[in-house]
C-alpha cells in the first residue's frame, strides 16, 4: 500500500544541507509509490522549495515566521505539528542532525508513537520497509519494522543515497501560516566560532587528529590535506581535552558520528568510545607509530609512521594526482 511521507527539510544560513535530500531519497523507498511532501521552516525559506522537488519531492509546504528563524523545539514543534495536522502523513522522516534529534523525540511524545532513530539503511519499501540502524555503539545493528500507526524515522547522514536531481521536474509550493506562540525560549543573537570548509557532520572525507598531533599546530597539516580533498577536519576527544582543537570537531560516542566515504585518522589511538563515531565509515585509513594501536583493528589500509611526516607526503601527492587528473 502507498503512503504519504513528509519529510523535514534543513536549510543553514541560506542554503538546504545534503541529509534534506537523502531523506527525500528514504521517504521515496517508505512511500512505495505515494506521495512525499517536503516542510521548510524558517523566516524565508521558499526560495529554496524548488530544490527540493528536483531531488524528488512531489510538494513542498513552506512555514515561514520570524520566531522560525532560529531553531527552538518550542517554535519548530509548533510547525511541524500544524503541518502534521492538515496532511495526515503514513510516515515522516527526519535527518539525524544536531535539530533532529533535539525535535523528532518531541514530535513523537505529542502524536503518541513510535521513533526508530539513526536509521542507516532501508530493506524493501512500502508496507514491508524494514529499518536498520546501530546499537551497542556500532557494535550490532537492528532491524526494526512498525506494524502499524505512523511511522517515523531519522536517518544518519551520509548513509541513503539522494536521488538524482532533476532540473527539469516541477511539483506545488504552498505556504502554510501559522501563530507561533507562547516561546519558552526565544534567541536573540547566534554568536558562532569562525568556521571554513566542509560541513563535518556531511564530509565525504574527513582527516581526524587525536593527541599524536602534540599541539593546535599538529592540526595544520591535517587542515591542508582537507583541503586538497576538499574533506573537512575532526579530532578525538582526547585531543579536544587536551585543548589542541575545539570540541565541535569532536567524533566519537559524546560528539558527532561521521560515516564519510573516507576516513583518514592520524594519531588516534582508537579508544572505544572513538570508534563508536567513526567505524561505520566506508573506507579508513590509519596512521599511528604504535603497530599495536586499536585503530588498526578497524583500519582497511594502515600506515605505521609519524603523521608529521605521512600527511605531507600524502598531501603532495594528491597535489600532484589534481594536476594530472
Amino acid at each position: 500500500m502507498s503512503k504519504k511521507v513528509l519529510v523535514l527539510g534543513e536549510a543553514r544560513e541560506g542554503a538546504l544541507r545534503n541529509v534534506s535530500y537523502e531523506a527525500i531519497a528514504a521517504a521515496k523507498t517508505i512511500s512505495g509509490g505515494g506521495e512525499v511532501v517536503s516542510v521548510l521552516l524558517g523566516d524565508s525559506v521558499k526560495d529554496l522549495a524548488g530544490e527540493l522537488v528536483k531531488f524528488g519531492a512531489d510538494r513542498v509546504i513552506t512555514v515561514e515566521h520570524p520566531h522560525l528563524k532560529q531553531y527552538t523545539s518550542d517554535g519548530y514543534g509548533q510547525a511541524i505539528l500544524a503541518v502534521i495536522e492538515q496532511e495526515s502523513p503514513e510516515a515522516i522522516v527526519f535527518g539525524h542532525t544536531a535539530l533532529g534529534k533535539d525535535l523528532s523525540p518531541k514530535i513523537a511524545s505529542k502524536l503518541q508513537i513510535g521513533l526508530v532513530s539513526d536509521v542507516t539503511s532501508i530493506e524493501g519499501e512500502g508496507d514491508d520497509a524494514v529499518y536498520i540502524r546501530p546499537i551497542y555503539s556500532g557494535k550490532a545493528f537492528e532491524k526494526v519494522k512498525v506494524k502499524n500507526g505512523i511511522q517515523f524515522i531519522t536517518i544518519r547522514p551520509n548513509n541513503i543515497a539522494p536521488l538524482v536531481k532533476d532540473d527539469s521536474k516541477t511539483g506545488d509550493v504552498t505556504s502554510l501560516s501559522v501563530d507561533i506562540t507562547s516561546l519558552r525560549t526565544i534567541i536573540k543573537e547566534v554568536v558562532r566560532k569562525s568556521s571554513e570548509g566542509v560541513d563535518l557532520s556531511e564530509a565525504k572525507v574527513v582527516i581526524a587528529g587525536g593527541r599524536g598531533v602534540k599541539s593546535e599546530e599538529g592540526f595544520k597539516p591535517l587542515q591542508e590535506l582537507a583541503n586538497v580533498l576538499g574533506g573537512a577536519v575532526g579530532a578525538s576527544r582526547g585531543a579536544c581535552d587536551a585543548d589542541y582543537c575545539d570540541y565541535s570537531l569532536q567524533i566519537g560516542q559524546t560528539g558527532k558520528v561521521v560515516t564519510p566515504d573516507l576516513y583518514i585518522a592520524a594519531g588516534i589511538s582508537g579508544a572505544i568510545q572513538h570508534l563508536a563515531g567513526m567505524s561505520n565509515s566506508k573506507i579508513i585509513v590509519a596512521i599511528n607509530k604504535d603497530p599495536e594501536a586499536n585503530i588498526f583493528k578497524v583500519a582497511d589500509y594502515g600506515i605505521v609512521g609519524d603523521l608529521f611526516e605521512v600527511i605531507p607526503m600524502l598531501t603532495e601527492e594528491f597535489k600532484k594526482l589534481k594536476v594530472n587528473a
